[in-house]
């Protein structure tokens, strides 16, 4: 730690005393925060009015502008190109207004398709021979082969959005399901834009040279460990995947409504970038647009790689393995941030300054803590004490006391209060072996 830099200091402090949660909702705030007025209005109403929570709204929002943005638009950096697509999921159980978030930040691009798909119903309807093809940006309920051939027939991007993702999740689980490994397959070499080739001896054969995929779906709490199954944790695919547990609440039923101008501005900022995806270039005549970060930027992304470098080392295995996804994800993040920011002006050629890496930095730390989230409260529920040692020496070494640390814990006093004793007494005798104190 650079004891120089202060905001080092509070952030080496922060991650002894606070716990992930309060981690992941410290960043969260700061994000809507920093966030165009476009993006945070409706998620702020939305919290207030219709009580959907922030993050899910924050989350389901990327998955609407990862679609919108597609291939069209890149970046190139230390020798490797990337682009926008994400892969997210909304954790709670029933009730959680999961579905509610993800309707409400999809619908503008819901609106295109259902326009596109009237569109496509009235040529074919009035055509002897159907040649023509669907343009679509979401599928929900397809075999994997349809999915991949959507995806040929729309190759800037194709959109995964089901509202809940237990039935892929059991399939990709499943050792004897060929579709489900077909699947995982598909996603692992999308999520990094692989080519995909699919060549059969009696039916079509076709080639997407660069895929795009995005995912967003719900997992109920209680099944997510399904996810961490056979194969799915083992290929790669958890350390993909930004998971989004339930952070914030509202108890408060409102009379009030989103005001229709949040619901306006934010459709329009969403519509844009579509848009200009359409205007840079159709699908059958493809034009990327690769955007470049200015010094500054491109020097905050290597000094945080290091520093992810320099933390996978201190990490059990899982969180290891997941930080070393956070080192491209920030190229990802990155770019869609400075696309969603551009989105209201349409200036997407401008270079990615300093400001929106920062932000995409916080935004991928908010992701970290809410994985952590996942391992010790879902996958790895005993876990949960491991720092709470870390937390009660701390306190001993600063003085505080054992009623400062309980609001930062969901331990009860007399918990609480054996820990403390024992770490008093182990620090005791580390500094000298000969004295033990009185319990």
């Amino acid at each position: 730690m650079d004891l120089d830099n202060l905001n080092g200091i509070e952030t080496e402090i922060n991650n002894v005393v606070l716990t992930d949660r309060e981690q992941a909702l410290t960043r969260l705030d700061k994000i809507i925060e920093n966030l165009p007025d476009e993006l945070s209005n409706l998620i702020e109403s939305a919290f207030k009015c219709n009580r959907i929570p922030k993050e899910y709204l924050f989350s389901s929002i990327l998955f609407a502008f990862s679609n919108a943005a597609g291939l069209t638009f890149s970046i190139d950096s230390s020798g490797y190109t990337n682009y926008a697509n994400l892969y997210l999921a909304i954790i709670g159980s029933r009730g959680d207004s999961k579905s509610p978030a993800m309707d409400l930040a999809t619908d503008p691009l819901v609106q295109i398709d259902n326009q596109n798909y009237d569109d496509f119903k009235n040529i074919v309807d009035n055509q002897e021979e159907n040649k023509e093809v669907r343009k679509q940006l979401f599928i929900q309920d397809a075999t994997i082969e349809a999915a991949i051939y959507c995806h040929f027939k729309n190759k800037d991007s194709i959109g995964i959005f089901v509202d809940e993702l237990t039935f892929l999740i059991e399939k990709m689980a499943n050792k004897n399901s060929s579709e489900g490994a077909a699947w995982r397959t598909f996603l692992l070499q999308g999520n990094t834009n692989k080519f995909i080739d699919i060549s059969r001896k009696t039916t079509l054969s076709y080639r997407i040279e660069k895929s795009y995929p995005t995912l967003l779906g719900s997992i109920q709490t209680q099944l997510l460990s399904k996810l961490f199954a056979n194969g799915n944790l083992e290929s790669g695919l958890i350390d993909r995947i930004l998971f989004t547990p339930k952070l914030t609440s509202n108890n408060t039923i409102s009379k009030e409504n989103i005001k229709p101008e949040y619901n306006l501005a934010y459709k329009e900022s969403l519509q844009n970038l579509y848009q200009s995806r359409i205007d840079i270039g159709h699908d059958n005549k493809h034009r990327e647009i690769k955007i470049l970060l200015d010094q500054e930027a491109e020097s905050k992304i290597l000094e945080y790689q290091q520093e992810l470098i320099y933390r996978q080392e201190k990490e059990e295995n899982l969180v290891k393995e997941y930080i070393s996804k956070m080192m491209i994800n920030i190229y990802k993040i990155s770019l869609l941030l400075h696309l969603i920011k551009q989105s209201k002006s349409k200036n997407y050629y401008f270079d990615i300054t300093l400001e929106t890496v920062d932000s995409a930095i916080e935004i991928l730390e908010f992701f970290y803590f809410n994985f952590k989230i996942i391992l010790k409260e879902t996958i790895n529920p005993q876990e949960n004490e491991i720092k709470i040692d870390d937390v009660i020496k701390y306190a001993i070494l600063n003085g505080k006391l054992q009623k400062d640390i309980l609001p930062l814990t969901d331990l009860d006093k007399s918990t609480i209060s054996r820990k403390w004793n024992k770490t008093l007494n182990n620090m005791q005798l580390a500094t000298n072996p000969k004295t033990k104190l009185n319990n």
